[in-house]
């Protein structure tokens, strides 16, 4: 593997049971844990498939059915769409009025949501959504009627050993690593109990993620079809082969001509990415608290793990 880059953070890449590469910045240990940013989203869609696996929920359900109805523009819309970012639900920048470090209740955000028309027709194209995940975790919540974070903890984390990984508000806990913007100087979180849940909430550690990676190849946790469908693609990107399509939870797509699946995601003062070739047992998981990161190093890193 070539020389790795100086990166704030943590950094581990794995063949089979081989570490590869394993880096870890001044200040920091295997033990401190990141905001994984958008690879949250994995988890908000194994909770949601578990659900569908016991019989709680179908994946084909309306969404209004959890929320007291919803607007015209959403009665069509499942929660395989959410899921697939094909529900026509925009991403953060199409609701410029949300301020994703503001604290706020649940109602104020939903109402947010539903006063924006779908970009499209449920189904009809992909677009990515981070709200759309935040709507997921609500319904989980909802179906498994307990807080979403004690969901996560008792289906998803403890089942699979991730005992440094949690979800929301990190108050009162230790190695937490503080966020930093590209200028190297601190940032606040952004809000991660109402406004991030589901999407971007999650906190973790290399370790615990290369793990996880592990359960879900081997198939430990969910049962067929499940794991397969969170695992393959739902429906095309248009991003080119790394990335052409989108599961449950994760990006689908073959690098030097191997299937994977891997996902990144970007806080304030956060960056991170995990990716698996799973017929290689190839895994690599990188989580920064700098958003200082030179363009293409994701890249360049990904690479790097099937040298």
């Amino acid at each position: 593997m070539p020389p790795v880059p100086h990166l704030p953070g943590s950094l581990v890449v794995m063949r089979g049971d081989t570490v590869v590469a394993d880096t870890i910045a001044e200040g920091c240990t295997a033990g401190t844990r990141f905001q994984i940013a958008s690879v949250s989203k994995q988890f908000t869609a194994v909770a949601v498939l578990l659900l569908a696996q016991r019989g709680a929920l179908d994946l084909e359900d309306r969404v209004g059915r959890w929320f007291g109805g919803s607007p015209r523009g959403w009665r069509d819309l499942t929660l395989h769409q959410l899921l697939t970012h094909t529900s026509g639900i925009g991403h953060w920048d199409d609701y410029p009025e949300i301020d994703l470090a503001r604290p706020v209740d649940w109602d104020e955000l939903l109402a947010t949501f539903h006063r924006r028309p779908p970009l499209f027709a449920p189904g009809a194209r992909w677009h990515y959504s981070s709200p759309a995940y935040v709507l997921l975790a609500q319904v989980a919540q909802r179906v498994a009627d307990r807080p979403y974070a004690r969901l996560l903890d008792e289906e998803v984390f403890a089942p699979s050993g991730l005992e440094r990984t949690f979800a929301g508000s990190p108050a009162g806990r230790d190695d937490i690593a503080p966020g930093h913007g590209p200028d190297g100087r601190p940032v606040p979180s952004w809000e991660l109990d109402v406004v991030g849940m589901g999407a971007g909430d999650v906190w973790s550690t290399t370790g615990d993620l290369l793990a996880w990676l592990e359960v879900l190849r081997a198939g430990r946790l969910l049962d067929e079809p499940y794991r397969t469908l969170m695992l393959t693609a739902r429906a095309p990107t248009g991003r080119g082969p790394r990335e052409d399509g989108y599961g449950y939870g994760w990006f689908t797509g073959t690098l030097a001509g191997e299937p994977w699946f891997h996902h990144s995601g970007q806080n304030a003062g956060f960056l991170s990415f995990a990716g698996c070739l799973p017929a290689s047992r190839r895994r690599i998981v990188l989580l920064t608290n700098s958003e200082a990161i030179a363009p293409g190093t994701f890249d360049a890193l990904a690479g790097a793990a099937l040298s």
